[in-house]
């Protein structure tokens, strides 16, 4: 009842004012004025795909490649043991190390003007290039590689580790930004990428 008290007091012409003056402030403000149905509560948006760009291309790839309104040019296609794209009128790319947006670029560049004048082009990587793990595991070899998997993952797909293998620490080869093969010291959480090689080290005894 105290509440009603004191609304009722509110003189009508103070009671406008206010209301003008939220009504204004809603118009000043439209996107918080108005909330979408379909806005989350309790947080923000929830983050889109991860952004693919920066991977780096290389043999074993394998991508579909979409040339808009040409059906004859868009399937899909595989990088040799070079890391080079043979595609259809202009022959062979160098692709190893590009991305995929510079690859794109590449091919609408050779397309264009000879074969299609202003050419659409997307490539979409399908199956990356396997990882390879060596050394004291069970099953050593050449494995799919799997989105987000980490250096235990790798053991476990080849098996295991054997008896004398040493669990907590090994190596990993792998190129870096100039393209050169560096080795790196990893753990069991460490993440592995597309064309490793995961060398599992002898424990001493």
């Amino acid at each position: 009842m105290a509440n009603v008290r004191i609304v009722s007091s509110i003189p009508r012409r103070g009671l406008l004012a206010t209301m003008a003056v939220f009504v204004t402030g809603a118009a000043a403000f439209p996107a918080y004025a108005q909330v979408s149905d379909s806005t989350p509560r309790g947080g923000p948006m929830p983050p889109g795909p991860a952004d693919k760009s920066g991977y780096r291309l290389d043999s074993g790839d394998r991508m579909r490649i979409i040339v808009f309104g040409q059906q004859n040019l868009t399937g899909e296609y595989a990088l040799d043991g070079q890391g080079v794209l043979s595609f259809p009128l202009i022959g062979q790319i160098n692709a190893k190390g590009m991305t995929p947006a510079q690859l794109e670029q590449a091919i609408a560049a050779k397309l264009h003007p000879d074969y299609i004048r202003n050419p659409s082009v997307a490539v979409e990587v399908m199956t990356r290039r396997p990882f390879y793990i060596v050394g004291e595991v069970k099953n050593p070899g050449s494995y799919p590689y799997v989105a987000g998997m980490s250096v235990i993952n790798a053991v476990a797909l080849a098996g295991g580790f054997t008896y004398r293998a040493r669990e907590s620490s090994f190596y990993i080869k792998r190129p870096d930004a100039s393209g050169q093969t560096v080795r790196i010291t990893a753990t069991q959480e460490t993440p592995v990428q597309p064309g490793d090689v995961i060398m599992v080290r002898e424990r001493y005894f």
